[in-house]
């Protein structure tokens, strides 16, 4: 199965512009709130009707402006989860999920199959107040796909959950998408969420498009400044590129996706769990692409520390994050000097 999205939608004065696809994979939306995620999701359902463009689903268009094709929601084959779940009260959860479903004669048999895979056995005549949180989830999910769904759109299902319950239901939605043949669309505004569950990233930031790639690409080598923002790149400094390096602050630094002409001004980006800390003598004649600087903020997050370093001389201020223990049993976190390292390999070049 797959999902084409290349459309454009607008809602008062917002205009969203956006152009991805889905195979069989888990694609996240991703970006700030009000950035458009939750509008791609309702124009490909079908509850929003797009102005230009066109929507596959299944190699089937379900929107075409050019020719005319708006199927409604009803006929799209999308299984469709918000953060509302919209289970009715008065049903038990076997009829929550098959609601509408009566003249579907092989939608109990889709059902039953549902039940062993999202673990909801058991629960067939418990109403949605007799459910947990986690519980309702997955009924939500079995009537969304118990509909004979081509493509499964999730809006935020998790947020409104305690984190250990969001953990669980990550790690299930993970093996339900090894199991489920289908395309799996979801929006989130959590960047560990995002990390987490995506095949590929699309990032979203003022109803536009930044940059759709596989997700180590979006968080490793982000296509710009706003991007490398947006997933928490801390370390985004503004350099000039002279004899093949980038000078920051002073600091002449290799990298090595470093391709701008002579004089270009690049800004240049690093995440803090890729520095290093040398063990090295900082009054020493030093390796490439490493300084000195002093601790000024150590910030402890249970199994990370980050520390905040200020240059002694040239260089940028800078974030790193290393990992509690070897940074807790080796004695070394008294020592507020340090030679830092950043790796030509994990530097990255983005134009200004």
């Amino acid at each position: 199965m797959t999902l084409q999205a290349e459309f454009a939608a607008r809602v008062g004065d917002f205009r969203l512009d956006v152009d991805f696809e889905a195979q069989n994979e888990l694609v996240v939306l991703y970006g700030r709130s009000g950035s458009g995620k939750s509008l791609t999701l309702r124009a490909i359902a079908g509850l929003v009707q797009p102005e230009a463009g066109r929507i596959e689903i299944g190699g089937r268009p379900v929107f075409d402006a050019g020719s005319g094709v708006e199927l409604p929601p009803q006929e799209r084959r999308v299984g469709y989860v918000i953060q509302e779940l919209g289970l009715f009260p008065h049903l038990s959860a076997r009829d929550n999920v098959l609601i509408g479903l009566e003249r579907d004669e092989e939608a109990p048999g889709r059902y039953e199959g549902l039940r062993a895979l999202l673990s909801i056995e058991g629960l067939d005549d418990r109403r949605p107040h007799q459910l947990s949180g986690g519980q309702q989830q997955r009924v939500a999910l079995a009537r969304a796909l118990v509909r004979r769904s081509e493509v499964l759109l999730l809006d935020e299902p998790f947020s409104a959950l305690d984190e250990a319950l969001r953990s669980d239901l990550r790690a299930e939605l993970l093996r339900l998408r090894r199991e489920l043949e289908l395309p799996i669309v979801f929006v989130t505004h959590d960047l560990r969420e995002a990390h987490l569950l995506a095949d590929r990233i699309v990032v979203i930031d003022g109803g536009r498009v930044l940059q759709f790639a596989p997700r180590d690409e979006v968080f490793r080598r982000p296509s710009t400044r706003r991007v490398a923002e947006l997933t928490g790149i801390a370390n985004i400094f503004s350099g000039e590129v002279h004899g093949g390096l980038v000078e920051v602050n002073g600091l002449p630094l290799r990298a090595d996706d470093g391709r701008d002409s002579e004089g270009a001004t690049v800004d240049l980006a690093i995440r803090a769990e890729r520095c290093i800390l040398r063990r090295v003598d900082p009054d020493g004649a030093l390796p490439e692409n490493c300084f000195v600087a002093r601790v000024t903020a150590d910030l402890a997050f249970g199994n990370t520390h980050t520390l905040h370093l200020e240059p002694e001389g040239a260089g940028p201020p800078i974030e790193v994050e290393v990992a509690s223990r070897p940074y807790e049993v080796l004695e070394i976190a008294h020592e507020r000097r340090w030679v830092v390292e950043l790796p030509a390999a994990d530097l990255h070049v983005m134009p200004r």
